[in-house]
């Protein structure tokens, strides 16, 4: 193993990059509830600002995908198309098999400069999770409770809100409405052939009231279909380059935090007080819990219930 390797496997590696996270994060979301103040005035400067400050929070961690672990994603599209995306306002649809699916997407976005103002249909809890959850809610995302009668009314009136939007931004839905496991894709089959609709073999059924789509609508699964046989998808593969700002923006947040932090540490071991080190031993643990419940929001078993025969029955 060389030595970055070596450097990237280390759990004192992990913990710096998360410090430099959490702490930037509520920097930002601390800036972020003093432009509530522009709201009135100037509504439109007050989004500008935020899709700036938002992507100091998410370009960390799609710099972790692109430059930390060395992975690129593959786009396969029309080449006279390519010229288009980031250029003007896409709904995107995504499948939902992994946890990391969300960051692919936001690779994307990055790629195509509309991460700072890029959009998506979450669930309700997650607008409480810190940094995260608190960005989300100044980009104006679209939050739900997933009870289209509770959700009908305030979600489309979020949508129309956003027509106006100053910046171009990409709309990032997953129609599955969960993450997709077996248990769930049988349950949902079910659902289909009791509806006579066409059974799906990589995705469950769609959540067509929260957005109205099918799978018609993605040539019933020709995509998905060729990629399980063959291995890649039918259109020409292009891979978006690399822009820097991700990198450049987390060794910014890197110089201006680790210094701080190494002080203060140099600091307490120079003390000698048990105390103090005991101290700042339980503050590292508790990041390491906070981090780790962060982590877990998105983890498949934590996701919807949607599909679960076990709940329905509850439900009744």
């Amino acid at each position: 193993m060389d030595i970055v390797g070596f450097l990237k496997s280390q759990f004192i590696c992990h913990l710096l990059i998360c410090y430099i996270f959490i702490v930037s994060g509520l920097i930002i979301n601390f800036i972020q509830l003093f432009t509530l103040t522009l709201w009135p005035i100037n509504k439109q400067l007050f989004r500008r600002i935020n899709c700036r400050l938002a992507y100091c929070i998410s370009s960390q961690m799609v710099m972790l995908l692109e430059w930390w672990s060395g992975t690129d994603c593959t786009l396969y599209t029309d080449p006279e198309s390519y010229h288009k995306y980031g250029k003007e306002n896409a709904i995107v649809i995504l499948n939902h098999n992994f946890e990391i699916d969300f960051l692919c997407g936001w690779n994307f976005c990055e790629r195509f400069g509309v991460l700072g103002s890029s959009k998506v249909l979450a669930k309700k809890e997650l607008s409480y999770m810190p940094v995260i959850g608190w960005m989300w809610y100044f980009l104006e995302i679209v939050f739900c409770k997933r009870k289209w009668e509770e959700d009908r009314k305030t979600v489309m009136q979020k949508l129309l809100n956003l027509r106006d939007y100053p910046e171009n931004f990409w709309f990032l839905i997953h129609c599955e409405g969960t993450r997709f496991t077996e248990q769930k894709h049988q349950i949902s089959m079910q659902v289909a052939e009791a509806k006579g609709l066409p059974k799906l073999k990589y995705h469950l059924l769609p959540r067509t009231k929260g957005f109205a789509v099918t799978v018609q609508c993605l040539r019933n699964d020709a995509f998905q279909e060729e990629y399980y046989q063959r291995g890649t998808y039918p259109a020409v593969p292009i891979i978006p380059p690399r822009r820097p700002w991700t990198l450049l923006n987390w060794l910014f947040w890197a110089l201006l935090l680790l210094y701080p932090l190494f002080k203060l540490l140099i600091n307490m071991i120079s003390s000698g007080s048990s105390l103090t080190l005991a101290s700042f031993a339980f503050v590292i643990v508790m990041a390491s819990v906070g981090v780790r419940w962060m982590i877990g929001v998105t983890e498949i078993n934590k996701g919807s219930t949607y599909g679960n025969n076990d709940n329905k029955q509850k439900q009744k």
